[in-house]
């Protein structure tokens, strides 16, 4: 299995090789003047940083792995579009920084940018269904033998008889109850199991037994191992599972870790941090004016202190004092009549002139940055919540407190994607927390930087619920 996950790798690397060296090719042929070098050393050397660009980012975007966790094309091409813009960011930076006597840089940059994304995703596409139309007719799946017709033992049938590519044929059920789903592949009672492992050409025995069925399980690895068959057992947590559960051996004891979390890698953390605090420091030298300015129109158009603290969560549900920019008034109530917390809705009476605009630009979050360099909060990440809508909504919304195994952000993937304002109507909490939650399983370095640069494409245009 390895060794045909490395081919497939290999194969599509160079595929995307051949490919970023025509591009390169076709868009010097169009700019090259008359006595031009068509490769000189310098263009080597920008083939060769593409070459380079391309491996890393695409590796780091999970752009080669295997087809069976990149089942959608949707996933390869966003990694793939956001390959093709660091390409031109890269290109830019270059032209601009470096060899600003280049001829024709721009239509460089922008015509090589276009022929590598059209070459990418057409070959890209081509390449995924041929590769999993020959792995369904060559690979040479492995005949199986399921032990048990339960809920397990089917969901584990259904699975690979719909996946092809996954490699596995169903010879068969064994158990002590028939099941009338298996499609007439019953072949046995458990104490039949060493004749039919005899009988029949097997190469893995799959176990699908409850775990109260210990004394079943020994007797069965016994038996298929005596037949000199290979045993894999399904956990029987399977269903608590998700997409990103791992296992690891302490000694001789297996632990399956439910949900793995690209953050809880010290290196991750590391450059999330030194990441959070080089963009800080940058905003607080490169926009002093804009804070100084913010606060001069706060002071001057309402009474009261700039900054406005409320007690929000982060990580490890541990109480934290966020800063913002004042946008309401100083006697505005937090709760209405029915002691309820009143979030901000919108021609909310609460805000300010100034703070109106502040809270539509984002501009309000600012002070934010303060917390992040204190490190209590990271630029991207789920949005902390005021105390009383996390109190509820920790006991009404599922999977609600993963939110605080990650820094809370200045932003987020659901703020990025329209859930952000307030949470009147059911349902809107949770498809928050779902894409939260779905930041948080799928982080990467990159991912960040997506997000924030489409914060600021909805700060420039404005976002419907930022009110």
């Amino acid at each position: 299995m390895k060794q045909r996950i490395h081919a497939s790798q290999f194969l599509r690397q160079t595929v995307d090789y051949i490919v970023l060296a025509a591009a390169f090719l076709l868009t010097r042929q169009y700019i090259a003047t008359k006595g031009d070098v068509f490769l000189s050393d310098f263009n080597i050397f920008l083939l060769a940083a593409s070459l380079i660009t391309w491996t890393v980012t695409g590796t780091s975007l999970r752009l080669y792995d295997d087809y069976q966790k990149t089942a959608s094309f949707s996933f390869e091409f966003v990694a793939i579009l956001k390959n093709v813009l660091l390409h031109v960011c890269v290109f830019s930076f270059l032209f601009f920084y470096f060899f600003k006597s280049y001829p024709y840089p721009r239509t460089f940059t922008l015509l090589y940018g276009g022929y590598l994304f059209t070459g990418i995703i057409t070959t890209k596409y081509i390449v995924k269904k041929l590769l999993l139309r020959w792995r369904s007719q060559h690979a040479n799946p492995k005949n199986v033998l399921i032990v048990g017709t339960g809920q397990t033992g089917m969901n584990f049938y259904h699975t690979i008889t719909t996946n092809d590519h996954f490699g596995y044929n169903c010879v068969g059920f064994v158990d002590d109850h028939n099941n009338a789903q298996i499609n007439g592949r019953y072949l046995g009672k458990l104490s039949e199991l060493t004749h039919i492992l005899e009988s029949n050409e097997i190469d893995d025995v799959i176990v699908a037994l409850p775990e109260t069925a210990r004394e079943q399980t020994a007797g069965i690895i016994m038996a298929s191992e005596r037949a000199a068959k290979r045993v894999k057992i399904i956990a029987d947590v399977h269903q608590y599972c998700t997409s990103t559960t791992s296992m690891n051996l302490l000694g001789t004891i297996p632990l399956v870790n439910i949900r793995s979390i690209a953050l809880d890698d010290p290196g991750h953390q590391r450059l999330k941090r030194a990441f959070d605090i080089g963009l800080t420091l940058f905003i607080f030298i490169a926009f002093s004016w804009l804070f100084a300015l913010i606060a001069i129109l706060i002071k001057i158009t309402s009474k009261g202190p700039v900054l406005f603290k409320q007690e929000r969560w982060g990580l490890k549900n541990k109480k934290i004092t966020c800063y913002k920019f004042r946008s309401m008034k100083v006697q505005a109530s937090e709760v209405d009549e029915n002691g309820k917390f009143l979030q901000a809705t919108r021609d909310d009476r609460r805000v300010t002139s100034i703070g109106r605009f502040l809270r539509k630009t984002n501009l309000d979050e600012l002070p934010q940055c303060i917390n992040v360099l204190i490190g209590n909060m990271s630029f991207v990440g789920p949005r902390p919540h005021a105390t009383p809508l996390h109190i509820e909504a920790k006991e009404t919304v599922e999977h609600y407190m993963l939110r605080q195994m990650v820094k809370p952000g200045i932003t987020g993937w659901a703020q990025v994607n329209g859930c952000r304002g307030e949470t009147r109507f059911s349902g809107q909490m949770k498809k928050r927390v779902d894409l939260d939650i779905w930041y948080i399983e799928n982080y990467s370095f990159w991912l960040d930087c997506q997000i924030i640069f489409q914060t600021m494409m909805n700060m420039i245009k404005g976002d419907k619920n930022a009110y």
